[in-house]
């Protein structure tokens, strides 16, 4: 082979071998760029999947509370308001036994908040709760009187003379209930000049100076501030009320009703309560 022949034939095997290398770079790029693209698009469903997780809480919540627990959820439903933007919080404060009524009525509400285990009864008897009634507060009564004292009411029996004015609470009422029962148990009979409907019907008599003294809860005298004088007397200790909270079966809002029971029960939440001078659920 002449030499001119062997110079054009290591030429073309040069070229032979950048024409593979181009190839192989050109296969290599392409490879990276669909792991890429690979890597990019499995990335976005998972950044899309957690933020869908926990979907964000709207709508109205509406809570039928027992009348005690006007100051503390109303302070609670501004809370609950803040920390989820788009919802707003509305309560239907009553007797205990008057909401429970409304419930199995067919009034629609999300969650319900007693007075007492008797009155929750009255809805999940009739199967109107989704979920298991939990204890989030206790509550004790206390006698309210006229700013002062003036009538120097320091027991319950006091509360038996007779030219003393005294409301008390319905007996179907949770409060009515438990006054009785401590009246009851101290063997006392006391009649009222009037019963009233709800705890804070009770209290605005004696804040209107309509009566001389009411058996209410010490939230409430707490809550009246200097309206009333609060006397505590040692037969409460046996008329303590639990105050149970449920989900309602056809809860229009039953995501963020859900929420706003965990707020209830939270650290948050029983910080609230206590301080306005409920008593801790038992363990």
């Amino acid at each position: 082979m002449t030499r001119s022949a062997r110079r054009t034939r290591r030429t073309t095997r040069s070229l032979q071998v950048a024409g593979v290398s181009a190839a192989a770079l050109l296969a290599l790029s392409a490879c990276s760029s669909s792991d890429d693209a690979s890597s990019d698009s499995s990335s976005t469903p998972k950044s899309s999947a957690s933020s869908s997780s926990s979907p964000k809480l709207t709508g109205t919540v509406t809570v039928f509370a027992a009348a005690s627990l006007k100051e503390s959820f109303t302070s609670l439903g501004k809370e609950f308001e803040q920390a989820h933007p788009g919802t707003k919080v509305t309560f239907n404060f009553g007797g205990s036994d008057t909401l429970a009524a409304s419930i199995t009525g067919g009034a629609p509400a999300d969650v319900f908040a007693a007075a007492s285990p008797k009155t929750m009864a009255i809805v999940t008897d009739k199967k109107d709760a989704a979920t298991t009634p939990a204890t989030f507060v206790r509550n004790q009564l206390e006698i309210a009187t006229l700013p002062g004292n003036p009538d120097k009411v320091s027991s319950l029996k006091d509360l038996t003379k007779s030219d003393l004015k005294v409301v008390l609470c319905d007996k179907t009422v949770p409060c009515g209930a438990a006054a009785q029962k401590a009246l009851d148990a101290s063997h006392l009979k006391l009649t009222p000049v009037s019963y009233e409907q709800d705890v804070k019907s009770a209290l605005t008599k004696v804040e209107l100076k309509e009566a001389d003294a009411a058996v209410v809860y010490k939230t409430d005298v707490k809550a009246a501030g200097d309206k009333v004088e609060g006397v505590e007397f040692p037969e409460s200790a046996d008329a303590i009320n639990d105050y149970p909270i449920a989900l309602l079966k056809d809860a229009p809002n039953a995501e963020a009703a859900k929420a706003f029971i965990a707020l209830v029960q939270s650290p948050e939440g029983q910080k609230v309560l206590t301080a306005a001078g409920f008593l801790k659920p038992t363990a």
